[in-house]
């Protein structure tokens, strides 16, 4: 059962992170609608689809940003209590700081659940919806292009194209190479590869047929021929792995590991998000009352840029070696978890502090 502590504590602590929500996001909606208007305009883009459009963006990053909102709202009403000396009223009754913590917890375990469920089902439909809107009508004039594309695309067979460019579904640079126990049996290259009416023409085709005892060597200059892939599998968009669940995004994984992506560690970042970014929630909110629970000269205002500085560190950190996976075989798992790592040291020695 609830006490009467631990209903006054987490009403606020989840009214106050809900407050900020409903305060902040109208803001954020505003500000990007009034940066993307004259390209709405342009597009006479249907009121409807701008509606779904703003609700996908409102989902897709406020799962993001989540853990900063209830950190500061955290610190906003822990430091109010402070300066009311309610915090000391609540000690001086013999509560211990653990059990004035309980609430906080319970609190940050609710909002880890609700974001772990948002992410695995909810955000992904949003960041589909985000991304298809934003290819649409706000990237259409730029080509989204692929560089060093290889894929396996089953058992026997290994393709290659130097650049892809998804939005004409033309590579260059196109070869294929079909392996028997390991043996190299043919190779077809082409300088280009495009797909028109389900067929793939293929430009300055030539095909390396090898023998036992010699070479076949077949060459035109334009060959319309089929595949057993389809040309968007040579690249997947780089927001894939964002618009699946994360059901599919594992089966998705397996798949592109089969196919032997060289950039596996996109999604692997994407993956290992879903469950970091939840469960910051906790590190946060310990943090948070560690620091806001005592009372300072400065009052709230210095609990709060105490917050907001804590805030810039972590999503400096979060973008700075999420970056650094992406772009590099730096290990995925400690480059997402380490922010996560870092404050959660951080939040013990805090809490061991504010205990004393």
């Amino acid at each position: 059962m609830f006490s009467i502590l631990d209903r006054y504590i987490l009403k606020r602590y989840l009214g106050s992170f809900f407050l900020l929500l409903l305060l902040f996001l109208p803001i954020m909606v505003t500000v990007h609608v009034a940066e993307k208007i004259g390209k709405i305009i342009s597009k006479e883009v249907p009121f409807l689809e701008v509606m779904v459009y703003l609700g996908d963006f409102t989902m897709y990053f406020t799962n993001f940003l989540f853990p900063i909102f209830l950190f500061i709202s955290t610190m906003f009403f822990t430091s109010k209590l402070a300066n009311n000396t309610e915090v000391i009223a609540f000690l001086s009754s013999g509560v211990s700081f653990n059990r004035f913590l309980r609430p906080y917890i319970i609190g940050a375990t609710f909002i880890c659940g609700l974001a772990l469920l948002l992410s695995a089902i909810f955000v992904p439909q949003a960041a589909s919806g985000f991304n298809e809107f934003q290819q649409q009508y706000f990237r259409s004039g730029a080509a989204s292009e692929t560089t060093n594309v290889f894929r396996q695309i089953n058992d026997n067979d290994y393709v290659y194209v130097s650049n892809y460019q998804p939005s004409r579904q033309t590579g260059f640079d196109f070869s294929l190479e079909h392996f028997e126990d390991d043996v190299l049996k043919y190779k077809i290259y082409a300088a280009r590869i495009a797909f028109e009416d389900s067929v793939y023409i293929l430009s300055q085709y030539k095909k390396r047929t090898i023998l036992e005892d010699r070479e076949i060597i077949e060459e035109q200059n334009r060959l319309d021929t089929i595949f057993d892939f389809d040309i968007d599998e040579l690249t997947p968009v780089l927001y894939a792995a964002e618009t699946k669940s994360f059901s599919e995004l594992n089966e998705f994984i397996k798949l592109e590991e089969k196919r032997g992506n060289a950039n596996m560690n996109i999604y692997y970042v994407e993956k290992y998000k879903r469950t970091s970014i939840p469960v910051s929630a906790f590190i946060f909110t310990i943090i948070a009352v560690a620091v806001s629970s005592v009372k300072k000269r400065g009052g709230m205002g210095t609990n709060l840029a105490i917050g907001i500085v804590i805030a810039m560190v972590y999503m400096f950190l979060d973008k700075v070696f999420g970056t650094i996976a992406e772009k590099s075989s730096f290990n995925p798992w400690i480059a997402v978890w380490f922010p996560n790592i870092f404050f959660a040291i951080v939040a013990l020695i805090l809490l061991r502090n504010a205990r004393r």
